[in-house]
């Protein structure tokens, strides 16, 4: 718009009304993005090792994860990352993945294998992909850079596709969210400094 450029060129989308979307990790973030989707009038398929009342109560369906990616035209991430999430999307479960399929991953970076999305990208197979999180972001992310040149090969080779989005792990970037995020902070110690243990305790594994 700001280069006056107004051609539809590229631009042509597809409705998700009557898409199968599949959701993996169905915690709060994951259950509401399934419910958002159903409200889209999707048909949601769901996986997570321990699945959510509250997903299935919003109309998801719990599945497989190999049938949830042979039939999603969306594929969205919502799980942390653990030694069984690392590299969860890799060479094997893109190729099962559905032909021309979008991909989404707003969780944590290295629960793909970005060399494996490069090589589904250039065959055509993964048909589209958005990031928020990347596998080597902390070198990348929260900095201005674009006065110099990018030293990640990776990464720069993803610029290059027209049908990539990344944002900068920015999801999290409202005012809403940081309140709550220093809230739960603030709480967390207040219980171990009175109890001992924090209201929300979070694993070493999960912060792997």
């Amino acid at each position: 718009m700001r280069e006056g450029n107004f051609a539809l060129n590229g631009l042509l989308g597809f409705d998700l009304h009557g898409r199968t979307v599949g959701v993996i990790g169905t915690g709060k973030i994951g259950t509401c993005f399934a419910r958002i989707m159903v409200g889209f009038g999707c048909q949601v398929l769901a996986s997570d090792p321990q699945p959510n009342p509250d997903c299935e109560a919003a109309g998801a369906r719990y599945v497989p994860l190999t049938e949830l990616l042979a039939r999603s035209d969306v594929v969205s991430l919502h799980c942390p990352l653990t030694p069984a999430t690392h590299h969860l999307i890799d060479a094997t479960a893109l190729r099962a993945m559905k032909a021309g399929a979008m991909l989404i991953n707003t969780s944590r970076g290295a629960v793909i294998d970005t060399r494996a999305v490069i090589t589904a990208l250039k065959s055509g197979h993964l048909g589209s992909l958005g990031l928020d999180v990347y596998e080597e972001e902390a070198d990348l992310f929260f900095r201005d850079l674009s006065g110099g040149v990018l030293h990640d090969d990776v990464f720069a080779r993803l610029l290059t596709f027209p049908n990539v989005v990344i944002t900068g792990h920015q999801a999290f970037f409202t005012e809403d969210a940081l309140t709550a995020i220093a809230d739960t902070t603030v709480a967390n110690l207040d219980a171990y400094a009175a109890h001992g243990q924090p209201l929300h305790p979070v694993s070493v594994e999960r912060l792997a």
